[in-house]
């Protein structure tokens, strides 16, 4: 979340005039996350969240909005997309494409506990269930044809190290194919930063917009990255067994899945080694903009590679 496209506020108060949500009282531009422009919005009935769209598509965006609405009906916790007056989702503001959003409760984290980490497992688990019934369907983006395409980007502004480490890493992936996994819709990038928590209560999960239909196993490796990750790349085993843990007991994997694990860790690791590189090296301008170290994905990948199988255990320990 950032602010690329700046709104004045009698631009917002005429937007605001196709809800029935009251006066504007207040708004604030939101720095954390990269993709979108994303605005904190008061009005004298209610609290949202407005998001600018800067790279997808309206006809792109019906996919993330009917799924935030059918989560968020189906119990998982999620923020549901606002109707206008004549019931849609979506509309435009200063040439992009933009949406209000419920805003939710409770606050991001920045060290999770183990209690908070069971909660994340929990709702991931139930996610994956739930998004089964969901009838859109919109490929994943940001997979292997992308690290590909990301990669020649980038290459020049690597080192030798970080070059042979990509080339070592893409060689293994493609070595290993995963197509009969368990599919669904995934979140795809649900960071510490993407999740809401009073105390070691989940309030909610935010910013599906990479959200599509991929491997399940993936989108629970793209988690534990972030969430059970110790400071140099290295695998907090009680975080990452309380998170798998509680993932386990509402969508328990199989024998396939825990046979991929290591290797779906890896993934999820270059995926976002390769995304912050991107975002380094090719920045896009905007008023508050935040772009995150690459490094961490980089040393979180080698500390994967080091791990290897004996990453499986973790699933037997929650």
């Amino acid at each position: 979340m950032s602010v690329y496209t700046l709104v004045e506020r009698d631009e917002l108060e005429t937007f605001l005039q196709n809800y029935s949500l009251g006066e504007l009282v207040e708004y604030e531009g939101i720095s954390a996350g990269i993709e979108n422009t994303n605005y904190f919005v008061t009005t004298s009935e209610q609290q949202m969240v407005l998001t600018l769209f800067e790279n997808h598509t309206a006809e792109e965006l019906g996919y993330f909005l009917d799924l935030m609405a059918f989560l968020a009906e189906h119990d998982v916790p999620s923020a549901h997309p606002l109707a206008d007056n004549q019931g849609n989702y979506l509309r435009e503001l200063n040439g992009k494409p933009a949406a209000l959003v419920m805003r939710l409760s409770g606050g991001v984290i920045d060290e999770p506990s183990v209690a908070q980490c069971a909660a994340i497992g929990k709702a991931l688990a139930h996610l994956h269930v739930e998004g089964q019934q969901f009838a859109g369907r919109r490929d994943n983006d940001r997979g292997p044809r992308w690290w590909r395409t990301t990669r020649d980007a980038v290459y020049e502004w690597m080192s030798g190290d970080e070059q042979a480490l990509l080339e070592e890493e893409l060689s293994f992936q493609t070595s290993h194919r995963f197509d009969t996994l368990p599919r669904g819709v995934i979140h795809a990038d649900l960071f510490r930063d993407n999740a809401l928590f009073a105390g070691d209560i989940l309030t909610g999960l935010i910013d599906f917009y990479y959200a599509c239909n991929d491997v399940l196993l993936y989108d629970v490796a793209v988690t534990v990255n972030d969430w059970c990750s110790n400071e140099e790349g290295s695998m907090d085993e009680t975080r990452a067994s309380a998170l798998l843990g509680s993932y386990y007991g509402v969508r328990p994997i199989s024998e396939a899945e825990e046979q991929a694990w290591p290797v779906m860790l890896r993934a999820a690791a270059l995926r976002f080694w390769l995304s912050r590189l991107q975002d380094m090296h090719f920045p896009r301008e905007g008023e508050l903009t935040h772009i995150k170290d690459p490094k961490v994905f980089e040393r979180i990948l080698c500390q994967r590679k080091a791990a290897g199988s004996d990453l499986n255990r973790l699933w037997h320990q929650g």
